[in-house]
This record gives C-alpha cells, structure tokens and sequence, in this order.
C-alpha cells in the first residue's frame, strides 16, 4: 500500500546533516560525483573553474539519493567543446553543453548572470561571466545556490546550508524578484515543501501570494511537471497547504475552485507511489467531495493539464474502480483482467490510502489464477468462428469473440477451442436469426 507519512519519516532529509554543518562533502562516497570527477578534472586542468552545482549538491548534504550531476564552470561554451572529444549542444545559447563521458552524460553550463525578464519565463539574454558568485545569485532558492569543488567543499554565500538546516524555502536576494523573472520558482517552492517536508520563508511565500497570477505566463506543462512531483513528494501535505495559503491554486488549470479537493489532499497522510495514484487520488476528491456543480469530468480535466491520453486512460479506470471498491462492490476476475495486474494493484492501494482495506494478494491470487491475461491468449479467432459456421465477417463475430472472453476469464467456458465453438455454436446461429 501508499506509504503513510510515519511509515516515511525515516526516508526524510537529515542524514546528511553532519555533511551539512561541517560544508564539506565526502565525494569517494557518493558514485555519482565520484564517477563525474574526470569531466571537473578536466575542465580545471584546462584553466578554468569547475564545479558542482544545484539539486545533486543540496541532495547530498540532505542525505538523499542523487539524480542529475550538473556542473557550472568559467568556461564558455566553445572553450567546454575543445576539451572533450564527444559534446551535443543541449542549449548553447545560453551557455549548456553536454558532455559525453565514460557512457554517461553530463550538462555542463557556463557562469552566467541574466538579463530582465519581458515574458515571466525566460531571460531576454545571458551574459557569461567568470564569477561563480555572479552565477549564483541568479538561482531560485538558497538551498540551490550552493556550489561543491572536487574536493569537497562547499561555497554557500546566501546560508543556504544554514536553510536545509532549518528545513526553509527562502528566495535567494529579493523573492519579488525571482518571481518576477520566473514565475515557474513559485511553483517549484511549493513542489520543494512537498517534497522535501520544508516550510516555505515567511517573506517568500508573501512574494508568492502577491505574484501569484503571474503563473498564468508559464506553459501548463511546465506547471504539470512541478505539481505531479509536489503531489508524489513525501510530504505532500506541506506542498498543499503552501498552495492554498498563497492561494497559488487559482492559477493552475481548474483548480481555481477546487479547494474543497486540496483541503482533502492537506488531511489525508498517505504517500503515493505514482503520477497516475497521483492524479486518481485527485480526481477522487473533486469528483466525489466537491459540492455539485464544481467536478470534473477525468478526461476534460486531464487533457486542460496535458497529461499524455495513456494517463487519461490509466487514471479513469482507477477513478472508477475505486468507487466500486469504496461502495463494498468484491473483487471481479473479469475487471480484474481488464485493468490488468498493475492497476488494479493500484486500486487497492488507493483504497487504503482513503482508509479502508486493500486486497491486494487475493488480487494476484485472482490474476495468477486467470485462464488467460490477454486477448491473444484466447484459443480461438475470428477466422475459426466464420469458417466454422460459414459466416461472413460482421458485428456477429465480435459479440462472439468477447463472450467467448468473458466465459474464458470467469471460469463459465474452458479455454479450449472445439468446446468454446460448441458453446458458441446457438449463440452465433440466435443471432443470425436477428441479423435475417
């Protein structure tokens, strides 16, 4: 089942507080940084200033496992090329390349300070600079701005380790500021409480609160991305709740009424496993808590955030199926077989994420004992249906087929040609009476 919040606690940021306090990270024992030392080695011996930077930095100090390793360096982008034998120009224009190393990639970006802002989105220009304090003071967050060098020290000139300390989400310089240059970092701030179980700074979520309509500049994909992650994070809670303070919500796609939703989202303690348990949990709540007259239907809703048509898919059969799970409806083979292992898995997970119980081993216990798990696996076809009855093709030969897989899945029929076509046999003759 989804975690609870408890069952996480031991998962949360902390361990790498000792890291944190002493500035210094030990890179022999995190791989990731270990493996990527070739790529600043080279960059210095090359004249230049390396480092790494972001997320991967404020991760390790927080104990947590390592995803992308970034690095920022004075080296432009063409002085980055000549170093390396295999790069891609990944967005050179604002002064990333890629470097190809040791079979893995790495996005190395020049320091650089930006331009105003016209769009809320993107700078009007960048301009590289040799300072790494300059690079620095363009990032979002303290606990981003944080630098590490191949020997493990930390350069932290806005306290940003004091802030993973603290668990705070604090603008870095003016959060009026960073917002007005990229409304996406309001976002991010609440995706970064809810995932990191932090607390947003007292004057960063005001910044938020006043600017919040600034978010109706930024692609709804892009505001998709943050909030899957904010409402997948171990805390999500606190990602919530910050939405809702800031009132932050109203500019997601329609979410402007939905609060009685989100207030569900804030008191239920579960963790989710998945962006589909994500948005069915979701879905749940506005189709089933909110008042009359401010649901949604699953796939208008899905589509307006520009989800892919497999999560439309994926998260109507959940949304479904919880409800007759929820109402006392019993395990069926057949819905099970036509969900499919995986989500019907995940139906009993959501069941215990709202407080009843799951059966998840009787439903591999019903899938394991299933005759067939596909269509395919039915030992019988449309061509053998009309060569045995003589028929053409027709809506006949479906309606057969699908009775046949019904029989077959709930144990009515064995999974046997020559019987299903005995079977079948009146069922095909009955209905060609009607089609005369």
């Amino acid at each position: 089942m989804g975690k609870s919040f408890e069952d996480k606690e031991k998962q949360k940021p902390g361990k790498g507080q000792d890291l944190a306090r002493e500035g210094r990270v030990d890179l022999n024992r995190l791989p990731e940084f270990k493996q990527a030392l070739p790529v600043l080695d080279t960059l210095i011996e090359g004249g230049y200033e390396a480092y790494f930077v972001g997320g991967s930095v404020r991760d390790a100090l927080l104990g947590l496992d390592l995803n992308d390793v970034d690095i920022a360096t004075s080296a432009q982008p063409e002085e980055v090329k000549a170093l390396f034998k295999k790069t891609v120009d990944v967005g050179i224009d604002h002064g990333t390349v890629m470097v190809l190393q040791g079979g893995t990639s790495y996005e190395i970006t020049t320091f650089r300070t930006e331009s105003t802002y016209q769009d809320h989105r993107r700078p009007d220009s960048v301009h590289f600079v040799r300072s790494l304090e300059e690079d620095l003071k363009r990032r979002d967050f303290t606990i981003n701005a944080l630098a590490l060098d191949r020997n493990g020290a930390v350069t932290d000139l806005f306290d940003g380790i004091q802030d993973l300390e603290d668990g705070l989400i604090r603008a870095v310089g003016q959060a009026e500021e960073r917002f007005n240059e990229d409304a996406l970092r309001m976002m991010r701030a609440v995706r970064f409480a809810g995932q990191l179980g932090f607390e947003i700074a007292q004057d960063t979520k005001a910044a938020i609160k006043k600017h919040r309509q600034l978010l109706e500049e930024i692609a709804v994909e892009r505001i998709q991305v943050e909030w899957v992650k904010l409402l997948t994070g171990q805390d999500r809670q606190k990602g919530v709740k910050a939405m809702i303070e800031t009132k932050l919500y109203d500019y997601c796609p329609l979410l402007s009424n939905k609060k009685a939703a989100l207030t569900y989202l804030v008191a239920n303690p579960h963790s989710l496993d998945s962006d589909r348990q994500a948005w069915a949990l979701l879905l749940y709540y506005v189709r089933y808590i909110q008042p009359k007259g401010y649901q949604e239907d699953i796939n208008t809703f899905l589509r307006t955030w520009k989800t892919s048509k497999a999560m439309v898919d994926q998260t109507e059969i959940l949304v479904e199926g919880l409800e007759d799970r929820k109402n006392g409806k019993s395990l069926d083979p057949y819905a099970i077989y036509q969900q499919g292992l995986d989500l019907s898995l995940d139906i009993e997970t959501l069941l215990e994420v709202l407080g009843q119980e799951g059966k998840q081993a009787e439903v591999k216990e019903t899938y394991q004992k299933l005759a067939i798990h596909s269509s395919s696996d039915l030992d019988l076809t449309g061509y053998d249906l009309m060569e045995a009855y003589g028929r053409k093709p027709g809506p006949w030969l479906g309606s057969a087929l699908n009775q046949a897989e019904k029989a077959v899945v709930r144990g009515d029929w064995p999974n046997d040609k020559d019987q299903l076509l005995q079977h079948l046999k009146d069922y095909a003759i009955e209905d060609e009476k009607q089609d005369d």
